[in-house]
């Protein structure tokens, strides 16, 4: 299960990492986003090669904020660092598998 992290860990843990990682902004009030993390976790379980990490949009304003994340779940994907795509709401597994392809 992706570690939810916070403002200091996303710049460690994502900035800093020359790993692709996917980063779900999430909200424990989000029916969507509860409906995406088993998906998530399934896909994390097949991809090791990628990081999975999770920012509560409650608790890391600030990182919703710097994202322009408008609406939860968002999920975007970082390669070195920087980000590279971005996917908004409740997607099937098979659209999830392109998007972190």
């Amino acid at each position: 299960m992706a570690e939810i992290i916070n403002k200091d860990a996303f710049e460690a843990k994502v900035l800093g990492s020359a790993d692709k990682t996917v980063v779900d902004f999430f909200a424990t009030w989000c029916g969507p986003c509860r409906m995406l993390a088993p998906i998530l976790e399934e896909v994390e379980g097949e991809h090791p090669e990628i990081s999975f990490v999770k920012v509560d949009i409650d608790e890391s304003p600030e990182l919703a904020m710097r994202y322009g994340v408008m609406s939860v779940p968002t999920l975007m994907k970082f390669e070195n660092g920087q980000p590279t795509g971005t996917s908004v709401g409740l997607v099937p597994k098979d659209e999830l598998e392109a998007f972190i392809a």
